[in-house]
């Protein structure tokens, strides 16, 4: 029977019920609402609204639905509309009418949004070290193909050479972001709400603050009204979950790209690849493309929460029912997609004379500007005269670097015979020693803070 069933003379409409219980959704928080319930009713004894005996019977009562949820045994029931209905009945039968009780001072609006944070606080460190997985396999890779170079992409044009390992690691630094802010959102979860009651506080003298170091909250929440409504957490978290999917997608895209035929730079391993119904010779990376795909999906379940919660009016509505299927999609979805992404780049085959070959001398062409720049040239000249050099072996169906000296001498005087020097890429890289550039001793400090990044969160 539902828990505000005494107003009214009928029952509710069987497809009405079925729109409006919440069960099959919130009783992933099922441990989250026991505990929570246990510490509600250990600060109602202390409040005076409960007898020491009528707590010690709630306790034990709550203690053993919670061990029938932990081994998979807990019964629901046809009347059960949320996981709240479903403890408080299970309760009831348990040590009968005390445990009506327990729901004195509070409501269901205060203990859903109790139960969401502690689960997200719960729940949150497994996808944090999720997200480190598949960052130390970034790292490995970078440590694993340090030396070689490839061909570094603006535009999807070939631009300037790069270290592989700094490559490996421009998709490390945004996963370091978001780990710092899945973090951060567990954090702010750490407000407590319970307490707040329907919305306007509840009666009790209960210690709210004790309540908050029973339940590890770090703060209680200031504002009864807004703690049953605040849904800023959840929207952190698909917000985070969301930025996470678009960067794993901007990998999962360069994935496809160089695996394809037409670069062949990487081979996945079969076990992260797939073939075709009707080609044999295909091997596809759907692993990657299925990062991208949900990508989508989960910028979708960021987008619904923030149009459920847009017009809502102040304090607890029912709207906010929607607001923990998407968080539990979103954490799904991350949860199986992280680990599979770490397998495939643990296992990848890099081509190096793919690599190699894909660099050619009009990558060097900003190498052969700055030649001129080091005898004085302005940038902005030297950038034009490079131009001229390159559509001039254009037009002659040679690289830049096969033109003969008088070409070069003919544009610009101050160039001498070691300008081909220029067309090194082992040289250009090397060059670009600047901290956080594509240098090897560069890269080695890059290497050796996303080490330092990792081990900081152990």
């Amino acid at each position: 029977m539902p828990l505000w069933s005494g107003r009214f003379e009928g029952g509710l409409d069987q497809s009405a019920w079925e729109v409006n219980a919440s069960l099959p959704v919130d009783q992933r928080m099922a441990l989250q609402d026991v505990r929570g319930s246990l510490a509600w009713a250990k600060a109602l004894v202390k409040a005076g609204a409960l007898t020491q005996s009528e707590g010690d019977q709630i306790q034990r009562g709550l203690k053993e639905i919670a061990a029938e949820f932990e081994a998979h045994e807990f019964e629901f029931k046809a009347g059960d509309e949320d996981i709240h209905t479903a403890v408080e009945r299970a309760l009831t039968e348990l040590i009968g009418p005390v445990g009506g009780k327990l729901h004195t001072g509070r409501s269901r609006n205060d203990q859903v949004a109790t139960d969401f944070r502690l689960w997200l606080m719960d729940n949150i460190p497994a996808l944090v070290a999720k997200m480190e997985r598949l960052q130390g396999a970034l790292l490995g890779r970078a440590e694993a193909d340090f030396g070689l170079l490839m061909p570094g992409y603006t535009h999807l044009q070939r631009a300037q050479p790069v270290l592989l390992a700094h490559w490996w690691l421009a998709h490390f630094w945004p996963l370091q972001r978001d780990r710092e802010r899945m973090i951060q959102v567990a954090a702010r979860c750490g407000v407590l709400p319970l307490g707040a009651a329907g919305l306007a506080g509840t009666p009790l003298a209960v210690d709210r603050r004790a309540l908050a170091d029973e339940l590890g909250f770090a703060h209680v929440s200031p504002n009864s009204i807004d703690a049953v409504s605040d849904r800023d957490f959840a929207s952190g978290f698909l917000y985070t979950a969301a930025l996470t999917g678009v960067h794993l997608s901007r990998l999962a895209e360069m994935m496809g790209l160089f695996t394809s035929q037409e670069f062949g730079f990487f081979e996945l391993d079969d076990a992260y690849a797939t073939g075709s119904s009707l080609m044999p010779q295909k091997k596809n990376p759907d692993i990657f493309e299925l990062a991208r795909g949900r990508a989508g999906t989960l910028i979708g379940l960021l987008t619904g929460l923030l149009t459920t919660l847009k017009g809502l009016p102040s304090a607890y509505d029912k709207d906010l029912q929607e607001d923990k299927e998407g968080v539990f999609r979103a954490f799904d979805l991350l949860s199986g997609l992280l680990p599979v992404l770490a397998g495939a780049l643990d296992t990848l085959r890099v081509n190096p004379a793919a690599l190699a070959a894909a660099i050619e001398p009009g990558l060097m062409a900003t190498d052969l500007a700055d030649y001129l720049v080091a005898r004085g040239v302005p940038f902005r000249q030297a950038h034009g005269e490079t131009a001229r050099l390159v559509r001039r072996a254009l037009a002659q169906g040679k690289p830049v670097s096969e033109l003969p000296l008088e070409a070069f001498q003919e544009v610009n005087p101050l160039f001498e015979a070691d300008l081909y020097t220029a067309f090194d890429p082992q040289r250009s890289v090397e060059r670009r020693r600047a901290e956080g550039g594509t240098a090897p001793e560069a890269v080695r400090v890059q290497i050796e803070q996303a080490r330092a990044a990792l081990q900081g969160s152990s």
